[in-house]
């Protein structure tokens, strides 16, 4: 199968693209390099420095004539599309419009979509929560994903396209940057690897901070290759089903780094509390079940063994830019 990732440069979608080879598909590979690395990009795969938002991808897609199109390239920071909304829309509605229009013109068979389970229901009453609670975005981020479903649902109906949509909880793992309220993790081992205090943003009545589900990157990747002959013209759920603390989070993490970096001062296991930022949500944790039942999928990794593989992975990359007089 000729599969077209989109922002398959960046954490998640370099990770999918690595999965796609593994299971032996022909992978293409759009990215303009704006948050990816030229170090993510897979050498079995073909790669073209392009902008989702430019009449390349139409020629590009229009070219190649993939089966798929999985479309990971996004502004991927909640507080940045707080701050500038017109960005975040610009990439993530006027961006997927170009890749559906280029899809139903060269007849693609079917569009993965990523939108975010960990934003679009709001500060939901009901946790885990499922795919039939309504949608309640509380950002532009979580405004603009709700937009591109329902742009899928449109071309879906309209074109006769194949779709499916996976709502992602917080992603974590290897390749992750330290950038955006979905990078914490990678914040975390960032900063205390530096020896720096890390910041833990919490609302005033809770000061454990903020609850997220967080959800391993090689789960994610499966639920991809899952998608590829499943999940027609639904929208599924991708993340573990458990809620944790920003607290404890930092804790497995500063744990585990304190197991295989003995230097770290016990004096940073205690962050600086301060206070959350504006879309900062109070609690999101997301029902996966619909995605066992559909896809045959389910979350493989806790949290722990996670957390101490994307510790491992952390310390080779410092371990080989230290050989490389990089880190200093």
């Amino acid at each position: 199968m000729k599969i077209l990732v989109t922002g398959g440069a960046g954490f998640i979608g370099s990770n999918v693209v690595d999965a796609y080879i593994n299971a032996g598909h022909e992978v293409l590979i759009a990215d303009n390099l704006s948050s990816g690395k030229p170090e993510n990009i897979n050498p079995k795969a073909k790669f073209y420095r392009i902008d989702i938002r430019s009449e390349e991808i139409r020629r590009l897609i229009a070219s190649s004539m993939p089966d798929v199109i999985n479309h990971h390239a996004a502004q991927i920071s909640v507080p940045a599309s707080v701050g500038d909304p017109i960005f975040d829309a610009g990439v993530n509605i006027i961006g997927l419009l170009y890749i559906l229009e280029a899809a139903r013109n060269a007849g693609v068979k079917k569009v993965i979509f990523v939108s975010s389970g960990g934003t679009i229901y709001g500060d939901a009453d009901k946790l885990p929560t499922p795919e039939t609670y309504p949608a309640r975005p509380v950002s532009p981020y979580a405004i603009g994903k709700y937009t591109g479903e329902n742009y899928l649902r449109f071309y879906g109906k309209q074109y006769g396209l194949d779709y499916t949509v996976l709502r992602y909880a917080n992603i974590y793992g290897p390749r992750q940057v330290p950038y955006a309220e979905a990078g914490v993790a990678a914040i975390f081992m960032d900063r205390l690897l530096s020896k720096k205090p890390c910041r833990l943003n919490r609302y005033p009545e809770e000061p454990r901070g903020m609850v997220r589900d967080y959800c391993y990157i090689g789960d994610v990747a499966r639920a991809n290759i899952l998608a590829l002959t499943k999940g027609t013209n639904e929208i599924l759920n991708i993340g573990t089903g458990i809620g944790t603390y920003t607290i404890d989070l930092f804790n497995a993490i500063f744990e585990s780094l304190k197991r295989n970096f003995p230097e770290l001062p016990d004096e940073l296991k205690a962050p600086q509390m301060m206070p959350a930022r504006p879309g900062d949500m109070k609690m999101g944790c997301i029902d996966s079940r619909k995605a066992e039942k559909t896809l045959g999928w389910r979350p493989e990794v806790d949290l722990k063994t996670g957390i101490e593989l994307t510790v491992k992975w952390r310390l080779a990359v410092n371990g080989k830019k230290a050989t490389k007089g990089e880190n200093r």
